[in-house]
């Protein structure tokens, strides 16, 4: 399977100013993808894609101050409020050996070092400095594990799948109340 051409990075969370300036706040709030590019792609809540020119970027600390050309003033940007930015893979540096675009990890099948499927990999949360995946499965408790070398020991991109060594795995319907009692 070849890699996707676009990277969800973030989304705009609002508009700034009356100049048209846009607030782009990305998942992985240390990322700086965004000051690496001079183009995205933009998919607004009704579906449509454009890409936009970066002219200028003013990094805050929870999200970046984007004016993009053609955008003019706070009634076009006000239209693209909500809208997923992507990034184009061919315009970023390609990952070190062991490192992964983190959009890479979405869709992987998750099983556990024995092979048993786990589920999904649907989301990331970055929330803390190691992101967290969040891995999915019907009837099964969601699960979320922490994206580092003792809960994540193989990612295989091309094999589509990520073995899982869970912190804590619970699986849903289970419980353990001590010793079965013994029939009589």
């Amino acid at each position: 399977m070849s890699p996707q051409p676009l990277l969800e990075l973030g989304y705009v969370s609002r508009a700034h100013g009356l100049r048209g300036e846009l607030a782009v706040r990305p998942f992985d709030p240390a990322s700086e993808t965004l000051g690496t590019v001079d183009r995205v792609r933009v998919r607004t809540r009704a579906g449509e894609e454009r890409d936009l020119q970066i002219e200028s970027l003013r990094p805050t600390p929870k999200e970046d101050i984007v004016v993009f050309e053609g955008i003019e003033s706070r009634t076009q940007a006000e239209g693209f409020v909500g809208a997923t930015v992507f990034v184009y893979r061919e315009d970023l540096e390609p990952p070190e050996e062991g490192e992964f675009f983190q959009g890479d990890l979405i869709g992987l099948e998750a099983v556990d070092e024995s092979g048993v499927s786990l589920g999904r990999v649907e989301e990331i949360w970055a929330t803390s400095e190691v992101p967290n995946l969040v891995i999915r499965a019907a009837g099964r408790q969601e699960l979320v594990v922490p994206f580092a070398d003792e809960f994540v020991p193989t990612v295989d991109i091309a094999a589509q799948r990520i073995v899982i060594r869970p912190p804590e795995y619970v699986e849903v319907g289970r419980r353990d109340d001590g010793p079965e009692e013994s029939e009589q």
